[in-house]
């Protein structure tokens, strides 16, 4: 038996299972539970099917049940209703499940097990506001300004002193102290330039990586907010180019670092000069020696003290703040990626990494109430995703890693995101259940609304690593499998690199360099995510995960869909449903065999029964 069956019973909180992913204290949730009538047996559940059903509740930290009716029957499957009452900030909740023989076993987040279960993957429901209707409907396309594109001014501008130049064919200097500053000269109207290609390519959302002045090429060590910087065009152009990209339907976010700025800021200058002063309270300084606290122990990168309350009026709270003026015109920007937001906030005894998050919310939804906060967490994000603080996050943890670890075999003389040893060897058992543990203990809404990718700025590329095919095999799962799927600029061309500065190649704007095979795939596989809502808004159900393919429907109120991801040739499973093939796939009866071949992703609609 595979890690999945499609016979267990099932709960996610999507649409299809949940009424409301946003009420309020006071009102009902109706929830759903599907069992089935031939319920496989195993060690984590009885043999019989569930005959009764009791959704267990927390009010006020005391658990209570409800007991769930049957709503319907149908081809051996029930659906079980519950009408859960919403008493705090949370609701949360999980099921008991009882067969005809007496026994029980629980359904949480986690699957089902006979024995007692803590309350930690307990579904659950935030009474705050949701992330804004447009981010699940988005596929993100991120950008590294001085990468992507040159507009015909940038030949015009004087380099600072710190800049290494470079013009667009020259070589990347990976693993080399010069890595950092060497400036290719791409700008925002650069960005603004090729949009024709975004829309080619389908994706709806940019993702721009910092904007500020600094003394590096990624910008992370901001030498001021106070403006866009003039090497990327200035305050001009950032407005030009979200007029430009609002104007094809696409949303621009931008990225933020609250958890550190530059040395060079006027901030940090005025605190280390200063003692005393306002700003002397902004970060954590040891008069006594000089030293002060760093991102990472690099120098260059001054931790910020958020126990400051005028850091966080001119940082992230409230009107006037940096992350306020960004947001409105004539900038205009659609939200916010928060760099490191798991460290924001957070020195020795010190952890205001919550009021950070729910403050900087605030502020977002104040200036736009559609306005998107996502934050970059490389690790378990679930605490930070509970309530009123940030949307959702990069899912390095419950997406990017385990694909990786499906997929990659070596990576040579890199870390495994700092991992001692090794990529782990995972099947696709492996690969489906570190995905469920993560998103177990995350709202189903965060799991949904976060950044799905392969690779980024701060990865090799990923197609360096697994290879072409596989690429696309991991394409295949970021634009099925729920969340917001991030293309890294020039993944869908093909550009490689086997180390993040590498990785960081500038985007090959000769035709020729592309591989027009990994184009064209992508380009269907946007289309396909964009024409199916069940994709951006259906549950997930793992019907087989074992070896090497995986099987799994996303399913949506209007809409069923079948998704099989294959990471080799393999041993063909059984179609489940009656299905119609798309992007090629040919049509399926309920028994019949489904397509061995591999690497290779095949998607079926479901016929209604």
């Amino acid at each position: 038996m595979s890690y999945a069956d499609g016979r267990r019973p099932h709960h996610d909180g999507s649409e299809r299972y949940v009424s409301d992913e946003a009420p309020n204290v006071g009102d009902t949730v109706t929830v759903f539970v599907r069992t089935s009538d031939n319920e496989p047996a195993a060690p984590a559940a009885p043999a019989g099917p569930a005959e009764r059903v009791h959704a267990r509740v927390l009010r006020d930290g005391e658990p209570a049940y409800v007991q769930a009716t049957v709503d319907r029957r149908a081809n051996g499957v029930t659906w079980w209703r519950a009408d859960l009452p919403v008493v705090n900030e949370t609701l949360r909740y999980r099921f008991w499940l009882g067969d005809s023989r007496g026994r029980g076993r629980w359904l949480n987040g986690r699957g089902t097990s006979v024995r007692d279960v803590d309350d930690s993957a307990d579904f659950r429901i935030s009474t705050a506001s949701a992330p804004p209707a447009w981010a699940a409907d988005s596929v993100a396309y991120q950008i590294f300004p001085d990468r992507f594109a040159r507009s015909a001014a940038a030949d015009g501008r004087e380099l600072p002193d710190w800049a290494v130049p470079a013009t667009w064919d020259t070589p990347v200097l990976a693993r080399h102290p010069d890595a950092v500053r060497q400036v290719y000269g791409g700008d925002l109207d650069g960005i603004a330039d090729h949009l024709d290609h975004l829309d080619a390519l389908g994706v709806n959302l940019i993702y721009l990586t910092p904007f500020f002045p600094a003394r590096s090429n990624h910008r992370y060590d901001a030498a001021g907010f106070d403006r866009v910087d003039p090497l990327l065009g200035g305050d001009a152009a950032l407005a030009r180019l979200t007029e430009a990209a609002h104007r094809r339907g696409i949303r621009v976010i931008g990225d933020i670092t609250l958890n550190h700025v530059g040395a060079t800021h006027p901030w940090f200058r005025t605190a280390m000069a200063e003692p005393g002063s306002v700003e002397d309270g902004f970060f954590h300084i040891d008069r006594a020696t000089g030293g002060y606290a760093t991102f990472a122990g690099v120098e260059s990168l001054p931790k910020l003290d958020h126990t400051s309350a005028e850091l966080r009026s001119r940082l992230y709270a409230g009107r006037g703040s940096v992350v306020d003026r960004y947001l409105r015109e004539p900038f205009g920007l659609d939200g916010w990626r928060v760099d490191v937001a798991h460290s924001a906030g957070r020195y020795g005894r010190t952890d205001l990494g919550d009021l950070v998050g729910r403050t900087t919310r605030a502020t977002v939804e104040a200036a736009r109430p559609d306005g998107l906060l996502l934050a970059e967490d490389q690790f378990d994000a679930s605490a930070a995703l509970q309530g009123p603080g940030w949307h959702a996050t990069m899912d390095y943890a419950g997406f990017t890693r385990p694909v990786w670890s499906w997929l990659v075999d070596d990576i040579g003389e890199e870390t495994f995101w700092g991992t001692p040893g090794p990529v782990p060897d995972y099947d696709a058992s492996d690969l489906a259940a570190v995905m469920d543990t993560f998103h177990a203990v995350t709202p189903w809404r965060s799991v949904r609304t976060n950044l799905t990718l392969i690779d980024c700025h701060d990865t090799g590329r990923f197609r360096s690593f697994a290879g072409p095919e596989r690429q696309l095999v991991a394409a295949a799962l970021m634009m099925t499998l729920p969340g917001i799927p991030m293309v890294f600029a020039g993944d869908e061309v093909g550009v490689e690199g086997d180390h993040l500065e590498s990785g960081r190649a500038p985007f090959p704007w000769e035709r020729s360099q592309w591989d027009d095979r990994t184009y064209a795939a992508y380009r269907e596989l946007v289309a396909l995510r964009r024409s199916h809502r069940a994709l951006r808004h259906g549950g997930l159900r793992w019907l087989h995960a074992a070896g090497d393919v995986v099987l799994f429907e996303r399913e949506s109120l209007d809409e069923r869909l079948l998704v099989q991801v294959s990471r080799a040739a393999h041993r063909p499973l059984t179609a489940p449903f009656t299905a119609v093939g798309l992007t090629g796939a040919p049509d399926v009866r309920a028994g019949e065999a489904l397509p061995g071949d591999g690497p290779a992703h095949h998607v079926w609609r479901v016929e209604p029964s």
